[in-house]
């Protein structure tokens, strides 16, 4: 039997382990990754070589580098992980500012949010689920729950606004069916399975790494899609797979391996490593957020990742926060001390404290709140059944044309039993993405397909 024979000493330069390291273990482990970097250095050769074989052989022809081509994509499929390929496009992007999508999963009873004052209707159908008297004004006769205090100074300067009575008709009563149409921009059958967000990219050209991130450990729908959104719990969650021991070696082969090979992967490669590098920048830094703030809970943690990205000039252009808890069947707690007037509050003082860290740098920067559907107005015995026509807030650093947005035609007429639609969700979605980059109708009507896109007025 053929003995074999390996191409490459443990260590090139130095065969004795003993002057690697203290000791054999450590030495072994050192020596491994300069022989991994030495045999990357040599399959890099050889494909330069195949390739300078193959232009001399097409010379003349208009045709080269094909062969070469097709081995430096098996390569890249072999080690740039996706943490690498998301990146498509100029790593210098043009800054347009923010949009955060708020996603509030189990379906949030939009009148315990905001609802229209000593309404008749509400005092009948729900009188154990009235908002309390220390709710905060809002515009055309509506008040806010106290829940949301801890963002009244940005509703005093118009930065925080609400438009009731969202729904599309597309949406069921089904957590699942409803989410996937919010999220998706449609149904599925409409949109492919992509993700708004991430049509919505498309319109904002080049970008980072970071232009789309997730905060979470998996990807909302919202962001899946052709543009590789970032998934993230955290900063320092985000670096090369696999033993860390070997992280620095491992990007010195792969970027000397990803170098002057004219092909679209290497800019990939190159600016998905500069992301890492960024991403390493950032958690090597004890971050302190500005005075004051805490970042209490998970809403208030996954604000202040995306903070850390933002200030950190990771140039974020979209960005997702999940949070569940909203299917309210029983023991609702609109009042304070209650379930839903507690989530409430998380999601507020997050909100409130990311805009105070931001600081200058809020005024480039939206935050949408939805979720999947509003409730029945009427109570089911200290709690509400799914239902349609619920609440979208918007905290823009953009002061925006009221505290109440969008059309209110009040709640004579229920759609059987629900808060009818009297402002399509998609409108509103596209609406806040418009004022915010800057986009023309037909833009936003590509984000989202077979609806005609009819804008609502949201920024003064």
């Amino acid at each position: 039997m053929e003995k074999t024979v390996h191409q490459f000493p443990l260590h090139p330069d130095c065969p004795d382990l003993r002057r690697l390291a203290p000791n054999r273990t450590e030495a072994i482990l050192r020596a491994e990754a300069a022989a991994v970097e030495a045999e990357n250095a040599a399959e890099r050769d050889r494909f330069r070589a195949l390739n300078d074989l193959e232009e001399e052989q097409q010379d003349g022809r208009g045709v080269t580098r094909r062969t070469f081509v097709a081995g430096a994509a098996a390569t890249a499929t072999a080690l740039a992980t996706s943490q690498f390929v998301s990146t498509q496009a100029s790593f210098a992007a043009t800054k347009t500012g923010t949009l955060i999508h708020v996603f509030l999963y189990g379906g949030l009873d939009g009148l315990s949010l905001v609802a229209p004052a000593n309404d008749p209707v509400l005092q009948k159908a729900r009188p154990d689920l009235l908002l309390g008297n220390d709710s905060l004004a809002l515009d055309r006769g509506f008040m806010l729950t106290k829940a949301f205090a801890p963002l009244s100074g940005f509703l005093a300067k118009r930065q925080l606004g609400f438009i009731p009575a969202v729904s599309d008709p597309r949406l069921s009563r089904s957590h699942f069916q409803a989410q996937d149409a919010c999220n998706l921009g449609g149904l599925p059958a409409e949109t492919g399975g992509r993700g708004w967000l991430d049509a919505l990219v498309d319109a904002l050209g080049p970008g980072t790494a970071f232009r789309s991130v997730g905060v979470g450990s998996t990807l909302p729908r919202s962001l899946v899609g052709t543009n590789g959104a970032i998934s993230l719990n955290s900063v320092e969650s985000l670096t090369l797979r696999g033993d860390q021991r070997f992280t620095a070696a491992t990007e010195k082969a792969i970027k000397g391996l990803f170098t002057d090979i004219n092909h679209p992967v290497e800019d990939a490669v190159q600016e998905g490593l500069s992301a890492l590098g960024l991403a390493k920048s950032l958690a090597a830094k004890d971050y302190q957020p500005a005075a004051g703030v805490k970042y209490d809970g998970e809403v208030g943690r996954s604000f202040r990742e995306l903070a850390r990205l933002i200030k950190g000039g990771a140039n974020v252009r979209v960005a997702t926060i999940g949070t569940g808890g909203y299917d309210t069947h029983e023991n609702q707690g609109p009042r304070e001390g209650g379930q839903l007037f507690n989530r409430l509050n998380d999601v507020a003082q997050g909100m409130a404290d990311f805009f105070t860290d931001l600081g200058p740098a809020a005024a480039d920067v939206t935050v949408l709140v939805s979720s999947e559907f509003g409730r029945r107005v009427a109570s089911n015995r200290g709690g509400t059944d799914h239902g349609h026509g619920g609440v979208v807030g918007v905290l823009s650093g953009r002061p925006l044309a009221s505290k109440i947005l969008g059309a209110w035609n009040g709640l004579d007429k229920l759609d059987s039993g629900d808060v009818p639609e009297y402002n399509n969700m998609f409108n509103v979605y596209g609406s806040v993405a418009q004022g915010r980059f800057g986009l023309t109708n037909a833009q936003v009507d590509k984000v989202f397909p077979r609806q005609k896109f009819s804008p609502v007025k949201i920024y003064a």
